[in-house]
């Protein structure tokens, strides 16, 4: 079978036939005899923001904002990233996997630049009139300006110099003047709206009867942890009571809300990233108040629950600021009349993250926690807790690291206001959505023929209307080793974190058991080797169509 037939056939479900494809017209007709004018779209991105941290979706967090795009909007329950920041960047600009476009290794592919074949969403949008900005985190090879985006501030490689939120001195400007300068102070959440609105602005004032497609990618709450002291005394006593007690809270909550129906996972209280710190360094460089393992909260000393809990405050902190800024946002949008006719979309680029790191200049262990002069990482006890009620963090392909709360706004498209949908669905996803959007159809074929890959993402469209409406027939995961593969309700999964050869595979029903305790690889083994087949036939499908390029 020739690759594009191949990918076709395993990708491609039911969105755009029979009764979808009835779904997909008529809410873009409905739209299109009220609007003139084409929509705009926001993209927010969150970086190593856990699945359940905001208050729409279980968390005890302050998050107002998002609350409000999802009490008049959507919020899809098993919406996944990549489990990584890059390879999730490159699948939700060009809505390819990473591994189809060279942006992440694996077995016989090599990390490196994309195939010329694969744009990013600006350059795919300007057939359609639309003017692109981006501000914040890029980790995208090339850059913004190459990339299509008209204007641009933010990193064009890691951003705050790799561990700073306060007067970071890396980033790259288009025709504005970077914060930092002639002595200006900033926060870089603060910063990343302010240049977002400043986009904002000038875009009424130069092209008011033209769409935009803004991309603001937030570096929080990634490490380290830095906040204003402000937001930090919000929740000062939010976090004593320690990870066992919040993640019990937040899957009982999460249960009533009806955003997930499996059973709160066990800790990994062995399991981290290899490239931690250990548990001696730890205590050296931070302080006995540090933790390497999520270990029982009831085990850590007096000083290491103190020390724990200001660590969660931080986050929390980092979480409100963002939500805080993108009101910020949408408060522009709603000055320039634009709000009801934006697509807003927001998600996590990965899960929490259990790493345990110093960089750059170092950490200061007399300086105040959270302050410009400190460096310190979630860990995995408030990562466990941050990725409530599955099991794992960023870096991993269980659903830990790759489940990613994600939101959907449009006032003037969706008629549905605080519903959920439990299609499953993946950054390969949002590109075709966006294209559909600005054109009023499926719009990929313009960018595809029998000589380039098939682009796998489904457009979202019909679950805007409707629950259940997107069907992927398969989704592929792959990163430092570990792999996984979804086909209906069946997952397979694998721990390969740091190992030189692929793990053995666990494989589980996400129908009842989405927090993946409950291997059924020996129950099922047919099934087993069914979706290794699958999984592998895809691998060796994106290697053999890097080699033909």
């Amino acid at each position: 079978m020739k690759r594009r037939e191949f990918l076709k056939t395993c990708f491609v479900g039911l969105a755009g036939v029979g009764a979808v494809g009835s779904l997909v017209s008529c809410s873009l007709q409905s739209y299109s005899k009220h609007n003139t004018k084409k929509p705009n779209v926001l993209l927010i991105m969150a970086d190593d923001m856990g699945y359940s941290d905001a208050e729409c979706y279980g968390g005890e967090i302050t998050t107002p904002n998002l609350n409000k795009l999802a009490a008049n909007g959507l919020r899809f329950t098993q919406h996944y990233s990549t489990g990584r920041c890059w390879p999730s960047r490159a699948c939700i600009l060009t809505g390819y996997y990473a591994q189809q476009i060279r942006r992440d290794s694996m077995e016989g592919i090599k990390k490196g630049n994309r195939p010329s074949w694969a744009p990013l969403l600006p350059q795919m949008l300007k057939p359609y009139g639309y003017k692109s900005y981006h501000s914040g985190k890029w980790h995208i090879d090339g850059t913004p300006k190459k990339a299509g985006f008209d204007r641009s501030w933010g990193s064009e490689n890691h951003g705050c110099d790799w561990n700073r939120y306060f007067d970071s001195k890396r980033w790259q400007e288009d025709e504005f003047s970077a914060p930092g300068k002639e002595g200006r102070k900033y926060y870089s959440t603060v910063a990343i709206a302010d240049y977002s609105i400043a986009c904002l602005k000038l875009h009424k004032k130069n092209n008011p009867d033209v769409p935009f497609f803004l991309y603001t990618a937030f570096y929080s709450p990634h490490f380290p942890l830095h906040a204003m002291q402000k937001d930090i005394d919000k929740y000062r006593d939010a976090y004593s009571e320690g990870w066992d007690v919040i993640r019990q809270q937040r899957w009982k909550k999460m249960k009533k809300m009806g955003l997930v129906n499996c059973p709160l996972s066990d800790k990994a209280t062995d399991i981290v990233p290899h490239w931690n710190l250990k548990p001696d360094e730890l205590k050296e460089l931070i302080g006995e108040g540090e933790a390497g393992r999520a270990v029982d909260w009831d085990s850590l000393t007096d000083e290491q629950k103190r020390f724990q809990a200001t660590k969660m405050a931080i986050h929390a902190a980092m979480i409100d600021r963002m939500d805080a800024e993108i009101g910020r946002i949408i408060d522009q949008l709603k000055t320039m009349g634009e709000f009801e006719n934006t697509l807003i979309l927001f998600a996590s680029d990965n899960g929490a993250s259990a790493e345990q790191i110093i960089r750059g200049d170092g950490h200061d262990k007399k300086a105040v926690m959270g302050s410009a002069e400190t460096f310190l990482c979630l860990g995995p006890g408030w990562s466990t807790a941050a990725n409530t009620p599955f099991r794992l963090h960023k870096h991993w392909n269980h659903e830990g690291g790759i489940s990613s709360p994600f939101i959907v706004h449009w006032p003037a498209g969706i008629k549905a206001k605080g519903e959920l949908r439990h299609d499953p669905s993946h950054f390969i996803d949002v590109v075709p959505t966006v294209l559909e959007v600005a054109s009023g159809k499926r719009a990929l074929e313009n960018y595809e023929s029998d000589d380039t890959p098939h682009r796998p993402g489904l457009s979202l469209i019909p679950a805007f209307a409707k629950n259940g409406a997107v069907k992927h027939d398969s989704l592929w995961w792959c990163h430092h080793g570990n792999r996984a593969i979804r086909m209906g309700n069946w997952k397979l999964s694998s721990n390969g974190s740091g190992k030189k050869e692929y793990a053995k595979w666990e494989l589980y029903n996400l129908k009842t058991d989405r927090s993946e305790m409950n291997d059924l690889a020996l129950k099922y083994p047919d099934k087993v080797k069914e979706l290794d087949r699958h999984w592998n036939q895809f691998a060796e499908d994106f290697r053999k169509g890097l080699k033909t390029k």
